[in-house]
Parts: structure tokens; C-alpha cells; sequence
């Protein structure tokens, strides 16, 4: 009996041991901590943010079709473009989701047509792969997406069910470096880019 409870225990303390945390890089020293800037620079991310508020799924006023997003949506997408801009778009490829509230927040973000591709819509267990696949060396890569492909990413990177979260234009920093296993650098909601650092003022 005890031995019984004792292989339960070890089991679910290996369990908690061996997940992946995704930090939230909002709070104070976490981004200094994570070296995001340093990897930015280095163009060693893939950088997932999901689409803003869907005008479907809101009582909020809608910028257009039901399909797309709201205006409440349309703020949150520029502020994450704000941000973006702070770490430098110089070595980053832009690919979008083709469904309408993906490619209207990327558009928000970058302030012009984003192109799109229709396997950043494919959440199925393939994604990480494929997120993989087209991340090129020394180039981050930035994908405009829906929650269902950042969990299956997430999944795959061994997040427990109870951390795969993603808020409406929260972002998700991974490194990919093509020498080690790609590893979370953490999270960020879209008021948060501010606390960024500033690699364009260098």
C-alpha cells in the first residue's frame, strides 16, 4: 500500500518536473532573463501571436464582416505593431493565417498587406513541423495564427493542459535555433510590448 502511494507520488512529481512553464515576460527581469533580445537580434525566433478579438464571439462593435475582428480588436493588433517595431522587422519574415480576423490583425500590426499562407490555419498535430520547416536560419519568424495551432505547438514542446492559454493577440516567443530543440522563451499580452527594450534606439 505504501509503496503503491509512493510510485504515485514520484509519478506525479516527475510529471510536474518534466513540463514546460511558459513565462510571462510582462513581469519585472523576465525578458532580461530569457536573453529574448539577444536571440531577436541573432533572428533565432519564431514569434506566434494570435488574432485579435473576433467580432463573432464579441458584443464589442465590429470593424466589418462577422468574420473579422472588432475595433476593440483593431487597438490591441496596432499596439502589438508598436512593439514590434521596437525590436526591428529588418530580419523577420511575416506570414499570416488567410482567414479574415488573422490577415486584418496582421495588417493592423504591420500597417500594410501581410502575406498568407494556408498551413498557418492547420491546427493539427502537424504544425510544430511545419513551423519548423519554414523557419530559415538567422531570420525570425513571425506568424499571425489562432489559439488551436499555439496549443498544438505548446503540446508538443510538453506544456500541460492547464498552461496552454493564448488570449486574443498574445504573443508566444520560441527560440529555434537549428542547433538545440526549440525551447519557450515565454508569453506576452499586448499591452506589455512596451516593456520591451528598444533595439532600434541602439
Amino acid at each position: 500500500m505504501l509503496s503503491g502511494l509512493l510510485l504515485a507520488l514520484s509519478t506525479v512529481l516527475a510529471w510536474l518536473l518534466t513540463a514546460t512553464r511558459v513565462i510571462d515576460l510582462g513581469e519585472a527581469d523576465t525578458v532580461t532573463q530569457s536573453k529574448l533580445s539577444a536571440e531577436w537580434e541573432r533572428g533565432n525566433l519564431v514569434l506566434m501571436i494570435r488574432h485579435a478579438e473576433r467580432c463573432d464571439r464579441s458584443t464589442n462593435p465590429c470593424l466589418g464582416s462577422a468574420d473579422g475582428i472588432t475595433f476593440n480588436g483593431s487597438q490591441t493588433a496596432t499596439a502589438v505593431g508598436v512593439g514590434l517595431q521596437r525590436l526591428g522587422l529588418q530580419q523577420a519574415q511575416l506570414i499570416a493565417s488567410p482567414l479574415t480576423r488573422t490577415r486584418q490583425t496582421a495588417e493592423f500590426i504591420l500597417g500594410q498587406v501581410v502575406p498568407t499562407q494556408s498551413w498557418v490555419e492547420d491546427c493539427n498535430s502537424g504544425f510544430k513541423d511545419a513551423v519548423l520547416a519554414h523557419k530559415k536560419a538567422h531570420e525570425n519568424l513571425v506568424l499571425i495564427t489562432h489559439s488551436g495551432c499555439i496549443d498544438q505547438f505548446q503540446r508538443k514542446l510538453g506544456v500541460r493542459a492547464g498552461q496552454r492559454d493564448s488570449a486574443y493577440t498574445q504573443a508566444f516567443f520560441v527560440k529555434v535555433d537549428g542547433k538545440q530543440a526549440p525551447r519557450i522563451l515565454g508569453s506576452l499580452d499586448a499591452m506589455d510590448w512596451g516593456k520591451l527594450p528598444d533595439l532600434q534606439s541602439r
